[in-house]
């Protein structure tokens, strides 16, 4: 059967649970499903309840199993349809709009969306960068307007600002009470990585570059006083663009970057309205995926292909609703 090129295509090509298993088992499985308890290939399909036995250790296991998809009461066929809408949806899908097209509740299109972005980590530790690559460092605030605020919540933020004495050595007052983000960009790769960090400190901001980038790399930030001293200037090429003169000196500038920050809080501002710094990260994951992902005019990525990708990265990842609501290890009750 054709694999399925847009979302109404891929919402009857799912219809069938015996296609969504096997779709799922062969980016899962190339080589032919194994038991996860022996790994073991010697086993037989049981046809009526959709899953395989062992002939090994004689345990039964389904596609599900060792997944995101596990313990899971819904169907594959809305779990694949919830994938492809975060992924092809260039500023992300909301769990309303879950709730409203798969025919589920909010809550659970909640959660089935959290597992799905914890699919999308890529979990790289290949450095970016190298002798003559172009890498851009730079770094945002993301959290409400105080004047889109509360009375009230303004006044917690006050007393709370106030009973932080080193708050000033951790941000600026402008954005204290937002949840900080440092992203760096490989413009040979045309590729992103970015993360939630504490604060914006020069050990911290440092910390992460010389763990994520190549020593020799042609490095590209803004004026930050967190860039202007360490080791920087002795393990890369470093230049700086004065945002007060300019956003651009010849190559040197950090623009790439600005253009995923905006992609980034069209999301969290237009679809997704509210979220908790708690979850922040799980949606920078989201976008830095789409990010990656997006196709150039040289390397065209279709939507299935973007799918197909997301599917082949869900084995191995187990996210419960306690771990993603800040539970674990309380009772349900």
């Amino acid at each position: 059967m054709t694999p399925p090129k847009t979302l109404q295509d891929a919402i009857r090509h799912f219809a069938d649970e015996q296609i969504c298993i096997d779709t799922v088992a062969a980016l899962r499985w190339p080589d032919g499903p194994s038991c996860p308890a022996c790994e073991k290939k010697d086993h037989y399909y049981l046809k009526t309840q959709k899953r395989w036995k062992c002939k090994e250790c004689g345990r039964q296991f389904s596609v599900k199993l060792g997944t995101i998809f596990e313990d899971s009461p819904l169907s594959l066929d809305k779990w694949l349809c919830a994938l492809w809408m975060l992924v092809n949806c260039k500023n992300g899908v909301s769990s309303y709009e879950l709730h409203r097209a798969l025919g589920v509740t909010q809550k659970s299109g909640w959660f089935m969306l959290h597992r799905l972005r914890f699919a999308l980590q890529s979990g790289s530790i290949e450095k970016l960068g190298g002798d003559g690559n172009e890498v851009e460092v730079d770094e945002s605030y993301v959290g409400g307007k105080v004047k889109n605020m509360h009375k009230s919540r303004k006044l917690r933020m006050v007393q709370a600002r106030n009973n932080t004495p080193d708050w000033k050595a951790t941000q600026n007052a402008r954005y204290y009470g937002k949840t900080a983000v440092m992203g760096i960009l490989d413009r040979e790769q045309r590729r992103v990585r970015a993360t939630v960090v504490p604060n914006v400190k020069r050990e911290t901001l440092q910390r992460e570059i010389l763990s994520n980038i190549h020593h020799g790399t042609k490095l590209y930030t803004d004026q930050a006083v967190a860039y202007d001293k360490g080791v920087l200037a002795d393990k890369y090429a470093h230049e700086m663009v004065n945002h007060l003169e300019g956003y651009v000196k010849g190559r040197v500038h950090t623009n790439g970057l600005e253009n995923f920050w905006s992609l980034l809080k069209r999301g969290l501002n237009g679809t997704y309205v509210a979220v908790e710094p708690f979850h922040l990260f799980r949606y920078v994951d989201e976008q830095v995926f789409r990010y990656n992902n997006r196709g150039t005019k040289k390397v065209k990525v279709s939507d299935a292909q973007r799918f197909e990708l997301a599917l082949s990265q869900v084995a191995g990842k187990r996210l419960t609703f306690a771990e993603v609501t800040g539970k674990v290890g309380e009772t349900a009750f």
